[in-house]
């Protein structure tokens, strides 16, 4: 196996073949390797901007109609992921020349060669006796005639989506040595559009801001609330499936944790005064908010297991929109303090303030990168809105995208890949249009909407399921 894989890769293949989580079991397998000896493929990706790597996606392989169906929709949602990276050019299946079929056994390389294929992904699928579901797959270096990672997994048929999208995640993993960011969940507002209806509105409060959740590429979408209260900031925790939120109970802010997978939801707080954009910290153990009392806002922690609410910042300027560095030792936030909004470091027990943004223009709703290596913002400058990143210490700023309105940046549990909402413009004083949803990465090149079937506002990126 040594010969096969670097050490950072035998390492994540090692826990992927250990692990066995509820409706999945993994196990991987290795071929032999070509003795040719020749560099290994990969793909650069801390060097920005990259050329995309052709890589051929196949059907996977299957006996019966039904494995067949699922080997296409896998294939098909491998690519997808792949290609919306940016990172990867799927060749198109019509230029193939050794069929899915004779895959069963040793790639022809040559064949793959000659439509400049740098990578091969190859599967198969199988209803077994159970009636479970194996999806088998291989990644193959075309050049190097040799495989670079064999998994396969045991499942449910109705969670084939979701190993699809593991598998993009092993193959983004070994092609890039980074973690991927496939197997993930966006939660948003979801609201009915001004000028067209939203499929699964509640009939109660048709119009009603509602808090929903999907996959990262906008499939299994679905409603966690009814549409009767008003939802706003929904964030997600970085240990667990859980989301903190803020909802209106009778004009009464209250702060709210909704556990995924088991659907319960609990209120954490009521809180007099406004509360805006509650955050879990690094450890998902404390929540993160500003607080307006007596008519100044302040940022505020909350312990969840004692329940104790404790004061950081003591200013008469606005101090809002906290957010933990990923280590726990710093919080992020802006201020007007110095005049206008502008963005702020300060250690975690709210000591030791400092001023990071020193750019033309105001800043806002800071998110530390869970890598901890830059702070994403949203920036208003001249009537037009950016998206932006910088270092912790103010240095390196970066404008990703610009707009009518854009706002609200949120990671990728990677660190690599931002997402976002925009509001087009439509009237004179910027109402009737759209909200969506859009990812765009850190070079800024690869911007692409996410589907939704309403208006979407407040993405927040989940973790890594687990």
């Amino acid at each position: 196996m040594g010969q096969l894989f670097n050490q950072t890769t035998e390492q994540y293949i090692a826990r992927a073949c250990r692990w066995m989580a509820g409706f999945l079991l993994v196990i991987c397998f290795v071929a032999a390797a070509s003795s040719d000896a020749r560099a290994e493929l990969k793909i650069d990706i801390t060097r920005g901007t990259v050329e995309a790597l052709p890589i051929a996606v196949t059907s996977f392989n299957g006996a019966t109609d039904d494995e067949s169906n699922y080997g296409r929709n896998i294939a098909d949602v491998v690519s997808a992921d792949l290609e919306r990276s940016g990172l990867f050019r799927p060749i198109d299946s019509r230029a193939f020349i050794q069929t899915a079929e004779s895959l069963s056994t040793l790639p022809r390389f040559g064949d793959w060669r000659v439509i400049n294929a740098q990578a091969l992904v190859q599967g198969r699928t199988e209803i077994v006796a159970d009636g479970r579901l194996r999806i088998e797959f291989r990644l193959w270096d075309v050049y190097a005639e040799q495989q670079m990672v064999g998994l396969a997994y045991f499942t449910v048929p109705e969670n084939w989506r979701r190993v699809a999208h593991i598998i993009a995640d092993a193959i983004y993993k070994r092609l890039t040595g980074e973690e991927g960011y496939f197997d993930t969940r966006i939660v948003f507002i979801a609201q009915q559009s001004e000028t067209g209806a939203c499929k699964g509105t509640s009939s109660l409060n048709p119009f009603g801001k509602r808090l929903a959740i999907m996959d990262q590429d906008g499939e299994n979408r679905r409603y966690l609330t009814d549409g009767s209260s008003l939802v706003l900031t929904p964030r997600f925790s970085p240990t667990l499936q859980e989301i903190t939120y803020m909802s209106y109970h009778g004009n009464v802010p209250r702060v709210y944790i909704f556990n995924i997978d088991s659907g319960h939801q609990e209120v954490v707080g009521d809180f007099p005064g406004m509360t805006f954009a509650p955050r879990f910290s690094h450890d998902g153990k404390t929540i993160t908010m500003s607080m307006a009392k007596n008519g100044n806002s302040d940022i505020y922690t909350l312990d969840l297991r004692t329940r104790d609410v404790r004061r950081l910042t003591r200013h008469s300027g606005i101090d809002t929109s906290p957010s933990f560095s990923p280590d726990g030792r710093f919080i992020a936030f802006n201020s007007d303090r110095g005049g206008s909004q502008q963005l702020y470091v300060m250690d975690s027990s709210g000591g030791n303030v400092r001023r990071i943004s020193h750019g033309k223009g105001r800043y806002a709703t800071p998110v530390w990168s869970p890598r901890g290596d830059l702070i994403a913002f949203t920036k208003l400058q001249g009537g037009r809105f950016f998206i932006g990143v910088m270092r912790p210490d103010g240095s390196g700023e970066r404008l990703l995208a610009e707009d009518f309105k854009i706002e609200a940046p949120t990671w990728a549990p990677n660190g690599r890949v931002l997402m976002f909402f925009r509001k087009n413009r439509t009237n004179e004083d910027g109402t009737g249009g759209r909200s969506r949803l859009f990812s765009i990465d850190l070079t800024g090149a690869n911007e692409r909407e996410v589907p939704t079937l309403c208006d979407a506002s407040d993405p927040a990126w989940s973790p890594i399921i687990p």
